[in-house]
């Protein structure tokens, strides 16, 4: 197979991560930024860290070697992305600078190049107004931090092609990561979930019901205990979907606009989908199969268990309380 030739323009942290990990896939990628000497800085510190992070155990043994081989510092955007196949933009997150970015990109570039941007924030559609055939122009976006997160959005605008989603996932594939393709609205999926959650905790702080390390504590060793084997549809499938509605309903004595009964669960149950116990729910898992399902579960949480009793308290739970809103 011809090796896959890439550029990674923005050489920072997440630029950075991003090229790592497209490299130790095995592309040959170009690194660019403002200048050859900013590229050159941030390469060698690519490879100050690989070195510690197979130090750490976190890369391979080779991986120092591996990026060396295939991680190069170009003079320039343009040199960068000219015989490449795949692009990834990871510039800051302002919008002036990633329309220059995409524009040069795009006149340099191969016309049939895939161009990717790493924007967590900004619409795909309003970045590919600066995009030549904006077809061939999505957003995958990696999360921070890129080498260790095995996540990765994959959104097209209403005129990205067929061939480039599939190119994308080709690309995150690569990188041993998983793509998930999502709609091109505000915040995305990633973001909405994440500040939804946010916009919670902050609510029972300010309100004085429990302090930031408690709700901490509970996220992290209850339903986010969870969260790296089963997203939200699986665990509500597991929970018994009449048990969420009932739930909600007295969630909504005291935020009734806040807690309503999301249409898409109450007419599951009305419908009789209770999720694994009826074997329909929001994914369709045969009631057949629910004893593996719980026996997956069980062996996975008391593995969490024990992976966090070896790895011992992170330093942020070391941290003595910030503010008196606790509620003691």
């Amino acid at each position: 197979m011809t090796q896959r030739t890439v550029a990674v323009v923005g050489s920072g942290y997440m630029g950075g991560g991003i090229a790592q990990v497209l490299a130790l896939g095995g592309a040959r990628v170009a690194l660019a930024d403002v200048s050859q000497e900013v590229a050159e800085k941030n390469l060698q510190r690519l490879l100050t860290e690989a070195e510690q992070f197979v130090s750490d155990g976190l890369f391979p043994a080779d991986a120092v070697q591996r990026l060396e081989e295939n991680l190069w510092a170009a003079p320039s955007i343009e040199e960068a992305v000219a015989t490449a196949s795949y692009i990834e933009e990871a510039v800051p997150e302002i919008l002036n600078i990633k329309h220059s970015t995409l524009a040069r990109i795009s006149a340099a570039a191969p016309e049939d190049a895939v161009i990717g941007s790493n924007t967590s924030t900004i619409l795909i559609a309003t970045l590919a107004e600066a995009v030549t055939n904006p077809g061939r122009f999505l957003g995958v976006h990696f999360s921070n931090p890129a080498p260790f997160i095995p996540g990765v959005e994959v959104i097209p605008h209403a005129g990205t092609t067929p061939e480039t989603v599939e190119t994308a996932r080709e690309i995150v594939a690569l990188t041993g990561k998983q793509a998930a393709v999502v709609k091109d609205v505000t915040g995305f999926v990633l973001n909405r979930l994440q500040y939804a959650l946010f916009h919670e905790a902050a609510q029972v702080v300010e309100e004085g019901i429990a302090s930031a390390e408690d709700v901490d504590t509970l996220v992290r060793t209850t339903f986010g205990f969870r969260l790296p084997f089963f997203g939200p549809f699986a665990i509500a499938d597991m929970a018994g979907l009449d048990v969420y509605s009932f739930c909600y309903a007295s969630l909504q004595t005291s935020f009734p606009e806040r807690f309503a009964t999301p249409k898409i669960l109450q007419d599951l149950v009305d419908d009789g989908k209770l999720g694994t116990k009826s074997g329909a729910g929001f994914l369709q898992i045969p009631a057949d199969r629910t004893q593996d399902l719980v026996a997956y579960r069980n062996k996975a949480y008391v593995a969490m268990s024990g992976l966090l009793k070896d790895l011992g308290p992170s330093p942020a739970e070391d941290l003595p309380a910030q503010d008196g809103r606790a509620a003691n």
